[in-house]
């Protein structure tokens, strides 16, 4: 019996229309795999559909139409070890897609035909009594209040542009509040911290040039300093593709680490809560079309 395939499409994500996902459906089929198709508005509801999914069905194989939002709500839905996820990109930002060098939807298509797969490690983020899975990072502190804050008049207007605006009212309303993360045996006081699973950060830009998905540890960056200018400075470096060890930025590696304070919290991309967390990195969760 031939393997099922399921098609979980966000009909509001930030690039899909309703040509790009019928021309999926429809290359797939060329190839010979139909799919089930699924359709879903908001990373919630895929999360309920892929659970859906992997209650009915031993070792499902999701194809997700959408971006890295929509994408974090499957894998929170998966069973573990059961299934095996693709990926269609059609999204603002498609940061798995960069990191996995997916250079269209036909090249997309092409690599589900293949069937090539890898299992990914992924981070696990654990907040009082709720958890959350992310693949690609998660941010304390200025990028969870970027997300936090961030206006979805101005998202659906300006897509990838509303960042940048909630970015600068951050900086007119500037906090200097602390977090401390513990590694083993070692503290360290900063002011904002990004752990990252994946090299690539909103969009093409690399934050943390040494990441892997497939690696079990995380490439974490720390802003010590809690200046502006420390942050600034850090993204202009980051566009430069610099990137230096200096008294404000400090990068490691870790496999699990905890933070304490009270901070925005984001994750792959979408608000979900206040520090303090607990992040862990988990592996076999589910297998990955590369």
């Amino acid at each position: 019996m031939p393997r099922p395939h399921h098609f979980i499409i966000n009909t509001l994500a930030g690039s899909y229309t309703p040509e790009r996902a019928s021309s999926i459906v429809r290359l797939l089929e060329s190839h010979g795999i139909s799919v089930t198709v699924h359709t879903v508005t908001e990373p919630g509801e895929a999360t309920r559909c892929a659970g859906r999914i992997c209650a009915g069905e031993e070792h499902p194989l999701i194809i997700v139409g959408g971006g890295d939002g929509t994408i974090n709500g499957v894998i929170n839905g998966l069973t573990f070890g059961k299934a095996t996820l693709a990926v269609t990109p059609l999204g603002k930002a498609n940061v798995l897609a960069r990191e996995l060098g997916i250079s269209s939807l036909e090249n997309a298509v092409q690599r589900i035909v293949n069937g090539a797969t890898r299992s990914p490690a992924v981070g696990l983020l654990q907040m009082e009594r709720r958890k959350r899975y992310f693949l690609l990072m998660a941010g304390i502190g200025f990028d969870g209040f970027i997300c936090e804050t961030v206006r979805p008049s101005e998202l659906s207007r300006l897509g990838k542009g509303a960042y940048l605006l909630a970015a600068l009212r951050l900086f007119a309303a500037w906090e200097r509040e602390r977090l401390e993360l513990y590694v083993d045996e070692m503290r360290v006081d900063c002011h904002g911290v990004v752990i990252c699973n994946a090299a690539h950060y909103g969009g093409g830009v690399v934050l943390a040039p040494d990441a892997d998905l497939f690696a079990p540890e995380f490439q974490v960056v720390c802003v010590k300093d809690d200046r502006r200018r420390s942050y600034l400075k850090l993204f202009l470096n980051t566009l430069a593709g610099r990137y230096p060890e200096t008294p404000a930025v400090r990068r490691f590696s870790a496999s699990k680490l905890v933070v304490t304070g009270r901070k925005g919290v984001q994750t792959d991309g979408d608000y979900y809560g206040y520090s303090p967390v607990r992040i862990s990195c988990v592996e076999q969760l589910f297998r990955l079309i590369v």
